[in-house]
């Protein structure tokens, strides 16, 4: 007679154990909230007779177009958590990561040296979204990274004795 309880030991037991703690990818999407939310505050502002700011999506496209490409890969993040074996996606993982490093540099060529002050001929001046912007990019990029250690949702794990076992076999 048959049972139908699985064996504690093997492959099959290997394939259902080990998941990715999703914590790092909820960190990252918290991160790239953030980044967007920077996106329409003031980056920077002109002093004098006719002060004026911009928001960052005012100020320079690159900012608005980060913070969408956040947004996809936010959802792309979401989407593996439920499709992919073991919770995790390597390379959409590290593309998070990259995307998530790319914003913090961003958010801290703007704090330091607002670009674009040549063109413009204009002394500007750094506003809070851009440090709010810093805070998600840095969010964003740990919070990926953290969750890039986590168990790779490839076909490949490896063993004790170190052998390599497909995962749907």
């Amino acid at each position: 007679m048959a049972t139908n309880a699985r064996p504690s030991t093997g492959a099959d037991a290997l394939h259902h154990d080990d998941r990715a703690t999703p914590t790092g990818a909820y960190v990252a999407i918290a991160g790239i909230v953030v980044f967007v939310i920077a996106t329409y505050l003031d980056w920077v502002s002109t002093t004098g007779d006719q002060a004026t700011s911009a928001s960052g999506y005012e100020a320079d496209t690159v900012i608005a177009f980060t913070a969408f490409l956040g947004v996809g890969l936010a959802a792309a993040l979401v989407y593996a958590l439920q499709r992919a074996r073991r919770n995790q996606h390597r390379g959409l993982t590290l593309t998070t990561m990259a995307v998530g490093i790319a914003a913090v540099l961003l958010s801290l060529g703007y704090v330091f040296d607002p670009p674009g002050a040549f063109e413009r001929g204009a002394e500007l001046q750094t506003e809070m979204g851009a440090w709010i912007g810093l805070v998600g990019g840095i969010l964003w990029a740990v919070g990926a990274g953290l969750f890039a250690k986590e168990i790779e949702g490839d076909d490949h794990r490896s063993l004790d004795r170190g052998q390599t076992v497909h995962a749907d076999r």
